[in-house]
């Protein structure tokens, strides 16, 4: 199996894959050929651009969907010969036992991991990975059903049996107390020799303690203003537009504001934001008030922050590097909520600073009692073993 297809890397929305004209989906089996269409797209190609685009302003999430998109496309056209469109029950049976056991050039260690001839598997997915990419696809074609575009979505019929049906989920994707203070000391480390050195130092260093203080998504620290920033009874908040302009309030720290008296006092502005100002957040280096960084910018902010320092743990802590290095924007707001849940605050008041819809999501987060039985387990064991030779002596005795 070859891949000549040009696979984009970049946090936008291309999807460049050159398809047969034959398997674009313009007659797709499970196409819907009644009703009102929501979208214009007649190829599966523009379908799941158009998906894809609903989620511009979240790069990381953007990635993995259209990493998912771009495997099944392929797989679909390259192994069945059918478009997106024509997939069956049966075909997602089949791909499922693929995501399992990826063969061939899929994943073949010789192919690069990046540009258009790359692999697209590191070897076979984890039985959560495998749930991951099936959930994301799901939800793909939730949505192109919704627009009018497919009849019917073939994963809606997939049982939920067993561990899939039963687990309750943890979030991983976070950074323990030690790592984080580990990122904020290395930060500290940083060349300021330069004026231009000075500036990235200073931007870095707000915008990582933003992200994290407030839990903001990127694209919220993207769009966010200094005069989001406002004080109630004496105490600081910050206004909030999310997800669809749904609006909430975040309860910003007196360490924050400090944060953020320093990184403005740097760039020439009052240290305490007015309720009338334009000027952005998070501002370009150099200090531009009237610049609003794009959702890709702070990203890579953030990984580069990630980067350096796990290149200062690479040595003395290898699986904290590790760890680090795939490490990206939302991992903070999953280190907030963690932490937040960690020190004890009700879990209702971390919905609401998440603003998350459901409290079952916030409960995601609940790593403490986790902890506890895991150092109960371990010291019962701890002290079953210190005991063994004492009983082990009395049988021998007995047995005497």
């Amino acid at each position: 199996m070859n891949l000549p297809v040009a696979v984009p890397e970049s946090p936008d929305i291309t999807l460049s894959l050159a398809l047969p004209a034959a398997l674009d989906g313009h007659d797709g089996t499970n196409r819907a050929r009644s009703g009102h269409r929501q979208i214009a797209a007649d190829s599966d190609v523009e379908a799941v651009r158009l998906w894809l685009a609903e989620y511009a302003g979240s790069p990381h999430t953007l990635r993995s969907y259209r990493k998912e998109a771009v495997r099944l496309l392929l797989w679909a056209t390259r192994t069945l010969g059918k478009p997106l469109s024509s997939l069956t029950r049966e075909d997602f049976l089949l791909y499922e036992q693929f995501l399992a056991a990826p063969t061939g050039d899929w994943a073949d260690p010789a192919r690069p991991r990046r540009g258009g001839a790359r692999r697209l598997f590191d070897g076979p997915l984890s039985a959560r990975s495998q749930h991951q990419a099936l959930g994301i696809v799901s939800g793909l074609l939730s949505y192109l059903v919704s627009a009018g575009y497919l009849a019917g979505n073939p994963l809606a019929l997939r049982r939920r049996t067993g561990a899939t049906a039963r687990r309750a989920p943890r979030v991983e994707r976070y950074l323990d107390h030690a790592l984080w203070d580990h990122v904020l000391a290395s930060v500290e480390q940083w060349p300021r020799l330069t004026a231009r050195d000075h500036q990235h130092y200073e931007r870095s260093r707000w915008l990582i303690r933003l992200l994290y203080s407030t839990g903001l998504r990127v694209s919220e620290a993207a769009n966010a203003k200094a005069a989001d920033f406002y004080q109630r009874r004496g105490k600081w908040w910050l206004h909030v537009t999310g997800k669809g302009g749904s609006a909430g309030e975040v309860p910003v720290s007196t360490a924050l504001m400090s944060d953020l008296a320093r990184y403005r006092v740097f760039h020439g502005l009052a240290s305490t934001p007015s309720g009338n100002e334009t000027a952005a957040a998070v501002m370009s280096v150099a200090g531009d008030p009237h610049r609003h960084l794009t959702p890709a910018a702070l990203y890579l902010i953030v990984k580069e922050v990630f980067r350096r320092a796990a290149d200062m743990l690479a040595i003395n802590d290898p699986a904290g590097a590790t760890t680090l290095r795939r490490a990206s924007t939302h991992w903070l707001r999953h280190s907030a909520a963690t932490h937040q849940a960690d020190a004890g605050n009700d879990l209702r008041f971390i919905q609401k600073n998440m603003r998350h819809a459901s409290i079952q999501t916030t409960g995601i987060y609940l790593h403490a009692e986790d902890d506890v039985r895991h150092a109960r387990t371990v010291q019962d064991q701890g002290d079953a073993v210190a005991s063994e030779p004492h009983r082990a002596g009395r049988t021998h005795r007995d047995a005497s």
